[in-house]
């Protein structure tokens, strides 16, 4: 019967299938044993999101998983003579916000490590170091806001506030008020519509301006007639009592507003998932569960007689990507490149260790840079190029070249790697598909790429696809989660 099916089809038609590139939706070849599995992984990352507002907060939540999977600090291996040995699981915490870790594979560290990076944080609204201030009887939250976002969305909608503070003695007190079902939340307020004639002729990006984010915080006046700023001084009140602060302590405190609601299946299908801070956890956590997948029981001894990865495989996920991956919690720092170079002072032999092996190491490995796409949007498709856009259900994206007009401040990565890319992937039966940012001068970005690529590592940039992007509720689809997941998981294994 398959040779009269076979017999029925043109000349045309069977070239087609042989030359032409098939993307088809995910959710029309995933497995039905497959679906538990993906909506498991789904609820896995709607816990992850809600536990993880705030870079400090997701790294916390990481942190937790390693320990109970086994990894050890790395500090441990730099203090003693011992060497890692292959199943051997470490970790770097870069000051709380940063992460990277590794399993030590079987090949030597200087034949190359197989890498998958994300970064952390998202774009939300900081407090500027004197914040607290009074104006006609109402209390407010003075703020910068952080990375890329349309100022106008940010308003009347519930926010948290999260963070930690230092206290004078030393001491860390950590902030969060808005996320538990009893707590008040805040808001930015905006002005209404039978004022706003003239907001409304503004072009929409000065429909709000910076200076006018500020966060509502408190009305009810401290109860003394001689005192002054009455509202604030309550609010000052409220936090010593709460968290024993003054107002001098928010000079060198890192306070976030983030929105307060949580994950949320999207549709009458619940295919799709919106939340808040998507870009790039979504990819985060892929990531890290891929490593994980070889990361085995928590038992150190069973770890040792149990069958480590072919290659040291690594996770770096790092902060402050959406400012330029700058500062020494961001992927421009040195921490990343210092820790490869611990892995490899660690698994050669005493004294063998020299600059010369970290460059060898370095130059032989490859990364992909797992970070979100723009999914194309019918509402808006003049922007997009539909040949090279990503899609919802159609699987990962694979982004060549990253940039803006002409491809600058982005990463390419070359046809040699990109080709082993998507051969790891069509072997694994890991549905890919193209990616690029949007039409050519209708803007762009970059990732942490370009600072991999800086080190001689082989990296690709490849991610989820987003709709919504930066927005306070962005969305995914969950097929295109769970197929991230498969991805790198794939590629660590197999690259």
């Amino acid at each position: 019967m398959g040779n009269d099916t076979e017999e029925k089809k043109t000349e045309g038609q069977i070239l087609g299938e042989k030359l032409l590139f098939d993307i088809k939706n995910c959710w029309e070849t995933v497995k039905s044993e497959e679906i538990t599995e993906l909506n498991q992984f789904a609820r896995s990352y709607k816990d992850f999101l809600d536990k993880g507002k705030t870079e400090r907060e997701c790294i916390s939540v990481c942190l937790s998983a390693l320990k109970g999977r086994g990894f050890t600090d790395i500090e441990e291996f730099l203090e003693q003579d011992g060497r890692l040995r292959p199943g051997t699981k470490v970790y770097q915490n870069i000051r709380d916000k940063s992460l990277v870790f590794a399993i030590i594979g079987k090949e030597p560290v200087t034949s190359g490590i197989n890498i998958v990076g994300a970064h952390v944080d998202s774009p939300r609204i900081d407090l500027k170091p004197n914040p607290l201030y009074e104006d006609t009887e109402l209390a407010l939250f003075d703020t910068h806001y952080y990375g890329g976002i349309k100022f106008y969305q940010w308003t009347a909608i519930p926010l948290a506030m999260h963070g930690v503070i230092i206290r004078r003695d030393g001491s860390k007190k950590i902030i969060c008020i808005g996320e538990d079902e009893g707590d008040p939340v805040f808001t930015i307020t905006d002005l209404l519509p039978h004022l706003a004639r003239e907001q409304m002729q503004k072009k929409a990006s000065e429909f709000v301006g910076g200076e006018e984010l500020d966060v509502l915080a408190g009305s009810e006046p401290y109860k003394d007639a001689k005192a002054k700023d009455k509202v604030k001084l309550k609010l000052l009140s409220l936090l010593n009592e709460k968290y024993q602060i003054v107002e001098e302590d928010f000079a060198g405190a890192e306070i976030e507003f983030v929105p307060a609601f949580k994950a949320r299946d999207i549709g009458l299908d619940r295919s799709m998932i919106g939340a808040y801070g998507h870009d790039d956890r979504c990819c985060a956590f892929a990531a890290f569960s891929s490593v994980l997948q070889f990361a085995g029981t928590a038992d150190r001894e069973a770890v040792l007689r149990g069958d480590p990865p072919r290659k040291t495989v690594v996770c770096f996920l790092s902060d402050k990507e959406e400012i330029g991956s700058v500062g020494n919690t961001g992927a421009q720092s040195r921490e990343f490149e210092n820790f490869i170079a611990y892995l490899c002072a660690k698994t050669l032999e005493p004294n063998q260790y020299s600059e010369f092996t970290l460059r060898k190491a370095l130059s032989k490995s490859c990364m992909l840079s797992a970070d979100v796409n723009a999914a194309f949007d019918p509402n808006f498709s003049s922007v997009f190029d539909k040949k090279t856009a990503s899609y919802f259900g159609r699987g990962l994206a694979l982004t060549k070249y990253t940039g803006h007009g002409g491809k600058y401040g982005g990463s390419e990565a070359n046809a040699e790697f990109c080709q082993k890319v998507q051969a790891v992937l069509n072997r694994c039966n890991i549905r890919w598909q193209f990616g690029c940012l949007g039409k050519v001068n209708a803007g762009g970005g970059g990732t942490i790429a370009q600072f991999a690529a800086r080190l001689g590592v082989d990296v690709l940039d490849c991610g989820i696809p987003v709709l919504s992007m930066h927005s306070p509720f962005e969305v995914i689809s969950k097929i295109d989660l769970y197929t991230a997941y498969r991805g790198f998981t794939a590629f660590l294994a197999e690259a």
